[in-house]
């Protein structure tokens, strides 16, 4: 399960530019790294009735949800779809390195164009990729008619970019990171309009039952694991790229102090740090 902050995340699974030159798949690998056991959580609630042979990922990015997948599923082959030939080319070579090559196919495509043949899995994974969609709800009805019978669709979503400092942080702008939130939410409502959308309606729309959803809410204390100071310089990186024009001059002059890693006041240096943010889980089944 990837995120989709500023960046498209878990995998943005179309409009993707083919150089990876600003650190998304740099970002999705963190993502992963963290996260690791909520995404693990994820697929073991999942309301799966027969262990699936075949599962699709949908905007796998750099193979997150594909992983957690092929662990809790060890007969399951994956085909993992995205866009991005840099983040395909990082998802086969960890395959590699997990000696599950054999299990996973890799196919390029853009989702907003005629979809190339996925087979009839019994269960497709789209984590933080459906809201990147020009028409979702085409979509939708598109996976209803690529699942196999009685198959399952999980639909992963993000409440929105994740919080790393405390409210009273830095010292010299306190509530700077809110303030970017808010920037970065008005930017996301011009650019991104079906993020934050509640898919439960628009499955059922398309057909599906809704068997399933659930809230999760992820705090990670960075004291516990030494990539959060890391993914919080990336994703915040990523936020200044979206959200730096509708930001005060001294907000954006303390959010890159805090980006400066040769700085005494980087956000590596801080023993403060968490990752915080929601996301919410629907289990739909194909009748």
């Amino acid at each position: 399960m990837t995120h989709a902050y500023p960046h498209t995340s878990h995998g943005d699974p179309h409009h993707q530019p083919q150089v990876d030159a600003d650190g998304q798949a740099e970002i999705l690998d963190l993502d992963a790294e963290v996260l690791a056991e909520h995404i693990a959580s994820v697929a073991e609630w999942l309301p799966v009735e027969t262990s699936p042979r075949h599962i699709v990922d949908l905007g796998c990015g750099t193979g997150a949800g594909t992983f957690a997948l092929l662990a809790r599923y060890p007969e399951a082959h994956i085909t993992a779809v995205d866009s991005s030939a840099e983040h395909l080319r990082r998802l086969r070579e960890k395959a590699r390195t997990q000696g599950a090559d054999d299990r996973v196919r890799a196919v390029q495509a853009d989702l907003d164009t005629p979809w190339p043949d996925l087979g009839t899995p019994e269960l497709v994974w789209a984590s933080a990729a459906m809201h990147h969609l020009a028409d979702p709800d085409r979509s939708l009805r598109k996976v209803y008619d690529l699942l196999a019978p009685g198959g399952l669709f999980a639909v992963v979503e993000l409440d929105g970019f994740p919080r790393f400092l405390p409210e009273n942080a830095p010292e010299d702008r306190p509530g700077l990171e809110e303030r970017c939130h808010a920037a970065l939410a008005h930017h996301h409502a011009e650019h991104v309009p079906h993020r934050g959308a509640n898919w439960g309606p628009k499955l059922t729309a398309a057909g599906f039952t809704v068997e399933g959803e659930r809230a999760i809410t992820v705090h990670i204390d960075g004291s516990r694991n030494k990539a959060v100071g890391h993914y919080a310089v990336s994703s915040l990186r990523r936020l200044r790229g979206s959200a730096a024009h509708l930001l005060a001059a001294d907000d954006l002059a303390a959010l890159d102090r805090l980006l400066d890693t040769d700085s005494p006041h980087s956000i590596l240096r801080r023993s403060d740090l968490a990752v915080r943010t929601e996301r919410t889980v629907w289990a739909a089944r194909r009748n």
